[in-house]
């Protein structure tokens, strides 16, 4: 979640009215500084969390690893004050996702127990945490059930538009075997799936970029909610 309340939330006026009083409470929990290299893992899957960090700038990534070796991955975020090890915070649960620096980056470290006690003090503040959270799980969801439901060069279509229309939070990889992994599926079937979309004249690859040659036929393609 990143600290800067979305606008569209239904909290958005009052939290602007609190967010002096939040980023004190949370500065007040700040217990130092972590450097990350690249590709170096801020939170690790399984461990209990009892430090949170704000990354106040730089790319991170969420991945998660399945016992078999399979890994999703659910996109990269430009980072704006952003913070992670919140939802586990909350939960009191072992971290679910995999956080890495995709570049060196340095967090703020957070005090899980200080922000305990800051929202048992100051419970307005966890609306801060609820509404962020709320708009970041329909994201997440959303695209979750995206993959699941609908096929791989569908999806690749369909995250391609989605991307036109809004400003989401999840951003691509320029890699091929992430975005393979953000799609849920290897780089054999991604490649197969984005060289339909190319023989179709919807899209056409540019290095390591995906552009789209014919919106209204995009569109189309979607709409019908084509199979590959």
């Amino acid at each position: 979640m990143r600290l800067t309340p979305y606008a569209s939330t239904r909290f958005a006026p009052l939290l602007e009215q609190h967010r002096d009083a939040f980023e004190a409470a949370l500065s007040d929990c700040r217990i130092g500084e972590a450097n990350f290299a690249a590709d170096e893992l801020i939170l690790t899957q399984g461990q209990t969390v009892e430090r949170l960090h704000i990354v106040p700038e730089g790319k991170i990534a969420f991945h998660i690893t399945a016992i078999n070796g399979r890994r999703f991955q659910l996109g990269e975020v430009q980072c704006d004050h952003q913070i992670v090890g919140e939802m586990e915070f909350f939960t009191n649960e072992l971290c679910q996702w995999n956080v890495m620096a995709m570049e060196p980056l340095t967090t703020q470290v957070l005090c899980a127990q200080r922000l305990q006690q800051q929202l048992a003090t100051n419970p307005i503040l966890s609306l801060f945490f609820a509404s962020a959270l709320a708009h970041d799980y329909q994201e997440s969801l959303e695209i979750s059930t995206h993959r699941l439901l609908h096929p791989i060069a569908y999806d690749i279509a369909h995250d391609l538009w989605q991307r036109q229309q809004t400003q989401m939070t999840l951003e691509a990889f320029n890699r091929i075997e992430q975005e393979a992994e953000r799609f849920g599926t290897s780089s054999r079937v991604y490649r197969r799936a984005v060289k339909s979309l190319i023989d179709q004249g919807l899209i056409e690859k540019r290095g390591q970029t995906i552009e789209v040659v014919d919106w209204p036929k995009l569109e189309r393609f979607i709409s019908m909610g084509a199979e590959s």
